[in-house]
């Protein structure tokens, strides 16, 4: 396993692997102090942040949407890149957009392929949340279900300094797999999707603004 203390871009393959995981992972240690300061990154809307992805990211996006990278999935750091191309960048470039959700299929199946291989279990533990992801964001009960018991193991599994962390990602894995098992989709996804919402999706989106 990559422990806490080591760089992740040391084990990485590709050259534009590393630059994914230098600006969006950082550089070690991977703790409970490295965990929080992360958050606005990766949770945040920050314009700047927005237009950094876009310039020096977007080829790498592009590429990985047309499969371009698939072999950045044989090594645990690489195919950790490739999900945060697949699945957090577009939600960065694309906000209130339908093209934030396009490679939403290939990012689930990358992450499924991976973790099969038991490379999450390779990674340090504060950046697995990145690995299961791509199924909290599926629109699929089973997934949600996987994404779920992911999150738990991971709570269960940090040291006692991250647990009030991880027991809020474990919390939002919940979150979201509850409007799935109750409608098979994200209502809140329907209005740039093009979908007509049912009276009981407006319902819930009324007593859940942020959609989870």
């Amino acid at each position: 396993m990559t422990e806490v203390g080591a760089p992740l871009s040391h084990a990485a393959g590709s050259a534009d692997a590393r630059a994914v995981i230098d600006w969006w992972i950082g550089v070690p240690p991977y703790d409970a102090d490295w965990l929080q300061a992360r958050q606005a990154l990766w949770f945040g809307a920050a314009a700047q942040a927005d237009a950094h992805i876009r310039e020096h990211f977007g080829p790498s996006i592009a590429a990985a949407a047309d499969g371009q990278l698939d072999g950045w999935g044989a090594r645990p750091v690489d195919w950790l890149a490739l999900l945060v191309l697949l699945d957090q960048f577009p939600r960065n470039l694309y906000r209130s957009d339908a093209r934030a959700f396009a490679n939403d299929a290939k990012a689930r199946a990358a992450a499924e392929a991976g973790i099969t291989q038991g490379f999450d279990q390779q990674l340090p533990a504060t950046v697995r949340l990145f690995c299961y992801l791509p199924l909290e964001h599926a629109e699929d009960p089973a997934a949600q279900r996987q994404s779920v018991a992911l999150f738990e193991r991971l709570e269960s599994d940090a040291p006692a300094a991250l647990q009030p962390l991880f027991a809020t990602l474990t919390d939002y894995a919940h979150r979201h797999a509850e409007p799935i098992a109750r409608f098979g989709r994200f209502p809140h996804r329907n209005a740039v999707l093009g979908r007509t919402s049912t009276p009981q999706e407006l319902e819930w989106l009324e007593r859940h603004p942020q959609g989870f």
